[in-house]
């Protein structure tokens, strides 16, 4: 019976859960930051392309 109250006291799974608390805001903000920067990338390599098939190239088309 002893042992079965040792187990129930023993505070050691907590740590793991909050590890894996941290571990999932971290990778949430990672998802996010990598989205966010996915689509700058791609706005900027439009423009760069639209920049380049611009004929003549006008200052419009590249900024």
């Amino acid at each position: 019976m002893n042992k079965l109250l040792n187990m129930l006291r023993d505070d050691s799974g907590a740590a793991a859960a909050e590890y894996a608390l941290i571990l999932a805001i971290v990778g949430a903000a990672i998802a996010i930051a990598a989205l966010t920067l996915g689509s700058a990338v791609a706005n900027s390599m439009n423009r760069a392309s639209n920049c380049i098939k611009a004929s003549p190239p006008t200052t419009a088309a590249c900024q």
